[in-house]
């Protein structure tokens, strides 16, 4: 199922893509009027901690708007809805993994792959949605760069996750561009203030449940800066495993349901490139993931 937040008539929503059409299903109006007096959440972060229970009871609502005698009523077109990212607000700080693919780390400079995870935050400010304009902010920094990069979405939390029981605390998939001011971040000798600009993480535009990628480390990833393609990779490649990350990361911090962990990227940022090509106003960059969709924004 592909699960997107929009804002419509005033109200932040959710819903399913509406199969074979550029519409969503309004959930929450399927429920106001078909619902049998089950509780339903308003919004999708308040949901995932049901896993696919609430995945199930989704499919319900849309079946019953699809028998009633006038479906069309709970549709709303991808042209009268504000897409907004499928979590706007994390718990906590977005989780990020630095260097998690070799090709990565070696255009970065490293003599090695690391040995131990590279974990950084951006905080939930940052994030932004599909589609939305981003700002270079030219007067921060003069080397704003792409990194396009699986999304996990964790639904049921813990701390101190097994490894052999990590897949069951995702909810789902998504794209996001962990968009990065170099000198910035080369200034400060961390990871943070570079990483945590405003609308610096841009994820969507959808959330795939889990069910339908039965495993995320067969997936193309491409990024394409004004169509050209800069990344070419694949989830595959990955040096630490998605497993690996919720149980090393939840041996530290308590995930909550609505944590996003970026998985890391592949070789090609803008960094990379000799001569170096960073992002500048008029530029589009465009994030594809096989099963999950392109996340699509455009710089001024």
């Amino acid at each position: 199922m592909k699960l997107l937040s929009f804002r419509y008539g005033g109200e932040q929503l959710f819903g399913p893509k509406v199969k074979k059409e550029e519409a969503v299903w309004d959930v929450a109006a399927i429920h106001e009027e078909l619902g049998e007096g089950d509780s339903f959440p308003r919004h999708l972060i308040d949901g995932v901690a049901g896993g696919m229970e609430f995945v199930e009871q989704i499919r319900r609502l849309v079946s019953r708007a699809e028998a009633s005698e006038r479906p069309e009523t709970f549709k709303r077109s991808f042209d009268e809805i504000e897409w907004t990212a499928p979590i706007p607000r994390t718990p906590k700080n977005v989780i990020c993994i630095g260097k998690n693919y070799a090709d990565h780390a070696a255009e970065m400079g490293a003599e090695r792959p690391p040995e131990k995870l590279v974990v950084f935050t951006k905080v939930p400010t940052a994030i932004a949605a599909d589609e939305e304009e981003l700002p270079v902010h030219a007067d921060i920094t003069e080397s704003y760069d792409y990194e396009g990069e699986l999304a996990v979405i964790i639904g049921k939390g813990g701390r101190g996750i097994n490894k052999a029981l990590a897949y069951d605390h995702i909810f789902g998939y998504s794209i996001a561009n962990d968009l990065t001011a170099r000198d910035v971040q080369a200034a400060h000798q961390q990871f943070f203030l570079g990483k945590s600009l405003d609308k610096s993480c841009p994820v969507g535009p959808y959330i795939v449940t889990k069910d339908e990628i039965p495993d995320p480390h067969q997936l193309s990833l491409v990024t394409k800066v004004n169509d050209e393609v800069r990344q070419n990779g694949h989830t595959g490649d990955m040096i630490f495993r998605i497993d690996d990350l919720i149980a090393q990361v939840s041996t530290y911090v308590t995930l909550e349901p609505g944590d996003i962990i970026l998985t890391g990227t592949p070789a090609g940022v803008g960094k990379g490139m000799n001569p170096s090509a960073f992002l500048k106003a008029g530029d589009t960059v465009k994030v594809s993931i096989e099963g999950i969709g392109t996340l699509s924004n455009k710089f001024a």
